[in-house]
């Protein structure tokens, strides 16, 4: 059984992927993102899940693939944004180095547009990603090793302040 030398959290649009991707390669380890992983196997995107079978659907397979990746992976370890939210998984993430990345909703709108393909910010998406932020950053907080604003800052200073905060060295 291994386990991912860190695992990233944060909301949509945070940058897990890019940041993810970066501290991989810099670290000289693989990288894999819970939604890809929920993307190849049910061959469709997440959007249509939710519309099909709904969120509580997505939830449990999404929770399902963090299980299997948490016990799989030894590498970089992206998390969907709504990961958190299920408490089985927070426990499994307990002992982990787990990196929080965060931002405020004026830097979600530069990012992401706050666009409808993400099917939670579907209807009046700046209201809907600061209450869906309100409702989720204890989680964050709560499963969090450490925590990195990713406000104004560029996928690199991302990625070193993330490598500072678990004060790992680059392979």
């Amino acid at each position: 059984m291994s386990a991912p030398l860190l695992v990233l959290v944060g909301p949509m649009g945070v940058g897990k992927s890019t940041v993810g991707a970066l501290l991989a390669e810099r670290l000289g380890t693989g990288y894999r993102d819970t939604d890809e992983d929920i993307v190849a196997a049910e061959g469709r995107a997440i959007a249509e899940i939710f519309v099909d079978e709904g969120e509580a659907a997505f939830r449990a397979i999404e929770k399902a693939a963090v299980r299997r990746a948490l016990a799989e992976h030894d590498g970089v370890l992206a998390l969907g944004g709504g990961a958190i939210l299920d408490e089985e998984t927070r426990a499994l993430l307990a002992g982990h180095r787990v990196v929080y990345l965060s931002m405020d909703v004026e830097e979600a709108v530069k990012r992401t547009g706050l666009n409808a393909a993400r099917p939670l910010l579907a209807v009046n998406p700046r209201k809907q990603w600061r209450e869906l932020m309100e409702a989720r950053r204890h989680l964050y907080e709560s499963v969090a090793t450490a925590a990195v604003p990713t406000d104004g800052r560029t996928p690199e200073e991302v990625t070193q302040a993330a490598l500072d905060a678990l004060e790992l060295k680059e392979a």
